[in-house]
């Protein structure tokens, strides 16, 4: 078992991280911080996924607010994942990073094609995959791809990445000083105080299949390698019995 007895993660990030203090688009400095995290998580040992969003590129909600056909909307949205995806892997491979990007509709001039086995043996022989274009289905967030690939790949703990929030709040802390952060909160809590983690889906997922989810802010350096190595940053979103175990 690896660091924090962890074997495996994965890793959300959202596609808002990447495009930094930019109103759109990538911001490559971000781009090189964040690949270089993930490079000094690797250290731990722990096998490393990544899911990450398309909101830098493309929102699918406002297209649809616009008169889109959502369901186009959607798998506009799954190609701006491909971009920032592609992106990432470059990032990593720049940093010496081993690297495979999946995607979960057939785009094989530019990356594989989803195979939960294969993905499985990258993960084993210690290269981070990518996991891009969603769950490859409308109307499904890039929250529940990050839920769904924990649980299709084995994963022991979903990491929820989030721009510059170092937890679970009762409120938005940007917007209210007196905001009380959470350590350890139940998924059922987290669900009827309707606290902006991840969408329902996303998170029943999770509860289903007690995945614990660590929430935490990406830009705290060296946060992902801590957690990895089992440090209590930010807030553990988790069951009733692993939360009491978890508060020892």
């Amino acid at each position: 078992m690896a660091a924090g007895n962890l074997r495996r993660a994965i890793l959300k990030l959202s596609g808002e991280s990447l495009r930094g203090d930019s109103p759109f688009g990538i911001d490559w400095s971000v781009m090189s911080f964040l690949a270089g995290e993930v490079k000094e998580a690797l250290i731990t040992g722990v096998e490393l996924g990544l899911v990450v969003g398309g909101g830098n590129m493309w929102r699918g909600a406002e297209a649809e607010a616009q008169g889109m056909d959502r369901v186009t909307a959607d798998y506009a949205g799954m190609l701006a994942t491909v971009i920032n995806a592609l992106a990432l892997q470059d990032a990593l491979e720049q940093q010496g990073v081993e690297t495979r990007t999946q995607s979960a509709i057939d785009i094989r001039a530019v990356a594989e094609p989803f195979i939960q086995r294969r993905a499985a043996r990258h993960l084993e022989k210690g290269r981070v995959v990518i996991f891009a274009s969603g769950t490859g289905s409308p109307y499904m967030t890039t929250d529940t791809t990050a839920a769904l690939r924990s649980v299709e790949m084995g994963a022991d703990l979903l990491l929820m990445a989030k721009n510059n929030v170092d937890g679970v709040y009762d409120s938005d802390p940007k917007k209210n000083p007196a905001a009380k952060k959470f350590d350890r909160i139940q998924y059922i809590d987290v669900l009827n105080r309707r606290l902006e983690v991840m969408d329902s889906t996303a998170l029943s997922l999770c509860m289903d299949n007690d995945l614990p989810i660590r929430v935490f802010d990406v830009f705290q350096p060296g946060a992902i390698r801590r957690i990895l190595e089992g440090a209590d940053t930010g807030t553990l979103v988790s069951s009733a019995l692993t939360a009491a175990a978890a508060n020892g």
